[in-house]
């Protein structure tokens, strides 16, 4: 993780040279997905503006759920489902660096650079960016593929497969509340999170666990219970075979 935190960095320094690339591609996709015939993320963003505090909310969302969350996720398996773990750290990791080869063959800016969109962070004073494309310490032309999107969805795969609570299917939740609001703070078009989850999928096929273990380790109340029936049943059968010698 720290290598390709490495990596991350020096990709965004290698793409502050390609703005003007970065818009271009910008400007195709946004073309190419109206000849698919995907709805407009400005519209959508529009709509969701009109609604109070749902853009606030969204920022928030963008700025303090996408890297705690995962992290936490990361560490709840290492404690408590080590056998999980690295199948889960191996999958995110992988996502990452296809990622971050995507992001530099592909530099995009996400639609709060371009005419027709608005930065609600920017507008509402909640930017986890800098002033201009170049500050901070994010790449900003890095929008294809989103990693918020393909992380979302992989935390939520992770979490379904460690657990059994009938609760745990709402963790679908988290990557589709996280494609909305990535789309309505104008941080990414619909491609790139469709393309996160392409990536994703995959992964997450290849880099199941074998098997699945309810807690990790054997249950406390187990042992006692397992050890009850064995020495029950060596008892019934003392108690036959005695029977037994008499009867002869």
């Amino acid at each position: 993780m720290a290598f390709l935190f490495g990596a991350y960095n020096l990709g965004r320094y290698l793409s502050m040279g390609h703005a003007g690339e970065a818009f271009a591609h910008a400007h195709r996709l946004i073309q190419l997905q109206s000849q698919l015939g995907l709805p407009s993320e400005a519209s959508v963003q529009r709509a969701a503006l009109h609604v109070p505090d749902l853009a606030q909310t969204a920022n928030r969302y963008y700025e303090f759920v996408h890297f705690p969350l995962t992290a936490l996720v990361l560490l709840w398996l290492m404690i408590r489902r080590a056998a999980q773990y690295p199948k889960a750290r191996w999958a995110l990791a992988s996502l990452t660096g296809l990622a971050l080869i995507g992001h530099l063959v592909f530099p995009l800016a996400p639609p709060r650079m371009m005419p027709g969109w608005i930065d609600t962070g920017a507008l509402l004073g909640q930017s986890v960016y800098g002033p201009d494309a170049q500050s901070g310490l994010a790449n900003q032309f890095a929008a294809m593929p989103s990693l918020h999107v393909g992380w979302a969805l992989m935390v939520a795969v992770f979490m379904i497969r460690a657990t059994r609570s009938r609760w745990r299917w709402l963790w679908i939740a988290h990557p589709v509340l996280t494609f909305t609001v990535v789309v309505v703070t104008a941080n990414h078009y619909w491609s790139d999170g469709l393309i996160a989850i392409t990536l994703a999928v995959p992964l997450l096929i290849v880099f199941r666990p074998k098997q699945f273990k309810p807690n990790g380790r054997v249950r406390r109340d187990s042992a006692p219970a397992l050890l009850g029936a064995t020495d029950q049943s060596a008892g019934v059968v003392a108690v036959a075979s005695s029977s037994s010698a008499r009867t002869r």
